[in-house]
């Protein structure tokens, strides 16, 4: 008997069908020879440092560094996870092979790991590897079944992240709390990407307070309609400028070249996951969190590939399939019969093996999009028409530089027409792509060595402090450790030193905004008084530095990539924080730091009246759907969902994840940890 373990209740449904085994027991799946069942993501964890000794029990600064000989897991105490692991760890003692079919990545390959090793299997196993959830993407990676030894380098690399975060995040935030707070129950969180992170906004916070604003002016002309700048650059005195503005007031401009060139532009690149959270947090304002999980209901939905990427290319054997994919996407005929009239060129822009590791890009999987609605709807959108513009030619245009001078004074206008909108038929352009200003001006015809009168004049500016950070900009300084990159390409050869990974940075800011070190305004993420005093007492660089922090994540990559050992890492950060304690406690300041808690009680139950109770929850109807805000929960044959279904409303959920024997009070409460 074989046992596939999948990390989701739906998705074990769907390998089940597949592989004939039809028959619903209590936690799996039973056929002739398979039996498929699942995990709800992690079932085990890192044991807590209690667990190793009591003395790690009490927090106290004696008992700090605590770094376990041996690092262990447990199975996570909670009735309903403890209750699926004996379900799997029962059809692991029967089974002749157990086939991991977790989720393709670095997550997914832990937690099927540790579960595996809390069973104590002992009989061999195999690895299901797709990039997609398509009945054809499942078929075909069942007949090429991979060893699981193949993908131990994987599972070294997420172990390491692992205790690697244990051993930071347990001993700095205990050193920390007990050091520089009062001891009223404030807990300062430390973590091996969230400190960083944190340093990225309060840094931007003080660069905008610092910020002193100069008036500077700019001098320009125009001429015949065309407006041109001087190449004098900006001048800090407006007495200066407006001499020089009267010295060539009367001067004709004489036309000194003409430069006329074709220039073509590709289309943006295929979609990676934070290149998706920056795009969809530019348009509508969404939280990497929320993209995060609208695209991850996308993948299960078979109709978008594996979402936690972080290339914005494709491997070459995908090329193949490309067409049959723009075929099946019949809702964009219109924009797809162009490209399927020709043969695709395989372009290293997209298509390359050595920018893909374990997946590909975010593509469509070809399959119909029809039954999504609202927001899920709005996404596959983006990454349908990004998708498509891909294999349209570039977009053309001609470019007209013109030199001219006036006195001493030398000006130039450009102006840029599109020939050819190429790709730009499919992708409308960003407003702040299509407003250039100057440079996307319209130029009349000029002729070499014309002249005549003009009509110069003084534009007074002033300099703009850095920008807060938005959830959009912070991930990309994220990616880059950093820095400020625009250039496609050279942000691509900065991954491997990013802070976190494309699928953990939504999870780092929203921990950031749950601990009240950073806070919204608007759009815009700024620290907290907390947020930059925290910052401020940290004296240890490696706790806080970006470069320092994306240097460890490209170590674990190398593991990844059997470059370097994942006990060295190990080491080197006890080593590490071994250093961080000794320095902390020598610290003789006083400083002491206070983190608002998340809800302030009243100083007295006199001065505040009491809430009134929210109602008893006794009836499902009572329950409102998390999805469209309409609807209430319903209970039907195998799963609750939503009244307005018939509205289109997509909520489903399994009684495998959800049992029947809910009250509707319980599942309410279910609810509302799904929607935190």
């Amino acid at each position: 008997m074989i046992v596939c373990i999948t990390e989701k209740p739906s998705v074990a449904k769907d390998i089940a069908a597949i592989l004939g085994a039809t028959v619903r027991r209590d936690g799996y799946y039973e056929g002739e020879t398979y039996k498929v069942t699942w995990t709800y993501g992690h079932l085990c964890t890192l044991k807590e440092p209690a667990d190793y000794t009591p003395l790690w029990k009490r927090w106290s600064l004696g008992q700090l560094p605590m770094l376990p000989p041996k690092f262990s897991i447990k199975v996570i105490h909670q009735e309903s996870i403890e209750r699926q692991f004996k379900v799997i760890e029962e059809l692991i003692k029967e089974a002749d092979e157990v086939i991991n079919c977790g989720d393709a990545g670095q997550e997914g390959e832990l937690i099927q790991r540790w579960v595996m090793q809390k069973a104590s299997i002992k009989c061999p196993v195999k690895r299901l590897w797709i990039s997609s959830l398509t009945d054809e993407a499942i078929r075909e990676g069942f007949k090429n079944l991979r060893p699981q030894s193949d993908f131990d380098p994987l599972y070294h690399a997420g172990l390491s992240r692992a205790i690697g975060d244990w051993i930071l995040g347990m001993n700095a935030t205990r050193l920390y709390t007990l050091k520089y707070t009062s001891g009223n129950g404030n807990v300062l969180s430390i973590g091996r990407v969230q400190t960083p992170t944190l340093a990225l906004i309060v840094q931007r916070h003080k660069e905008i307070e610092a910020f002193k604003s100069e008036d500077f002016w700019e001098l320009k002309t125009v001429y015949r309609e065309a407006t041109f700048n001087a190449r004098t650059g900006r001048y800090k005195d407006e007495q200066a400028a407006n001499a020089v503005l009267e010295s060539i007031r009367p001067c004709q401009l004489v036309i000194t070249d003409i430069e006329q060139k074709q220039g073509r532009e590709s289309a943006p690149r295929l979609f990676d996951l934070t290149s998706l959270q920056v795009e969809t947090n530019k348009k509508w304002g969404w939280t990497a969190d929320e993209t995060l999980s609208l695209i991850q209901s996308l993948y299960e939905k078979k109709v978008t590939t594996y979402p936690r990427v972080d290339t914005t290319y494709l491997s070459e054997d995908i090329h193949a399939k490309i067409p049959d994919i723009l075929r099946q996407m019949t809702p964009y005929a219109p924009l797809t019969a162009p490209v399927l009239s020709q043969p695709i060129t395989k372009s290293k822009k997209i298509f390359d093996n050595s920018k893909v590791t374990d997946h590909h890009a975010i593509i469509p999987t070809g399959q119909s999009p029809s039954s999504l609605v609202g927001n899920e709807r709005l996404l596959y959108h983006l990454i349908a028409t990004r998708f498509i513009a891909a294999f349209y030619p570039d977009c053309r245009f001609d470019s007209t530089v013109v030199t001219a001078k006036a006195g001493e004074i030398e000006f130039r206008a450009t102006g840029k027409v599109i020939t050819d909108e190429g790709w730009r038929k499919v992708l409308t352009p960003a407003k702040e792509d299509a407003d250039k200003g100057d440079d996307s001006q319209v130029l009349p015809q000029f002729t070499l060595n014309e002249s005549g009168p003009h009509e110069p004049f003084l534009q007074k500016k002033a300099t703009q402090p850095p920008k807060p950070y938005t959830e959009g900009t912070l991930l990309r300084a994220m990616e880059s450790a950093g820095k400020n990159v625009d250039d496609e390409e050279l942000r691509e050869a900065m991954k491997e030193n990013g802070i976190g990974r494309p699928s953990t940075r939504s999870a780092i800011i929203e921990t950031l905004f749950k601990r009240h070190y950073i806070c919204r305004q608007r759009k815009s993420i700024l620290p907290t008084a907390a947020g930059i005093q925290l910052i401020e007492t940290i004296n240890q660089e490696l706790l806080k530095s970006p470069k320092l922090t994306g240097i460890w994540e490209n170590k674990l990559r190398r593991i990844e990539r059997r470059q370097y050992s994942a006990p060295e890492f190990i080491d080197e950060l006890k080593q590490q924080i071994s250093e961080i304690v000794i320095n902390v406690l020598s610290d003789n300041t006083s400083s002491r730091i206070e983190v608002k808690q998340e809800a302030e009680k009243p100083a007295a139950k006199a001065t505040k009246p009491a809430k009134p109770r929210a109602p008893r929850i006794t009836s499902f109807e009572q329950v409102a759907c998390p999805y469209c805000k309409k609807g209430h929960i319903i209970k039907g044959r195998t799963a609750f969902g939503c009244s307005e279904y018939k509205a289109g409303c997509t909520l489903r959920l399994p009684f495998e994840a959800y049992p029947d024997s809910l009250t509707p009070s319980k599942l309410k409460k279910m609810i509302e940890k799904l929607q935190k």
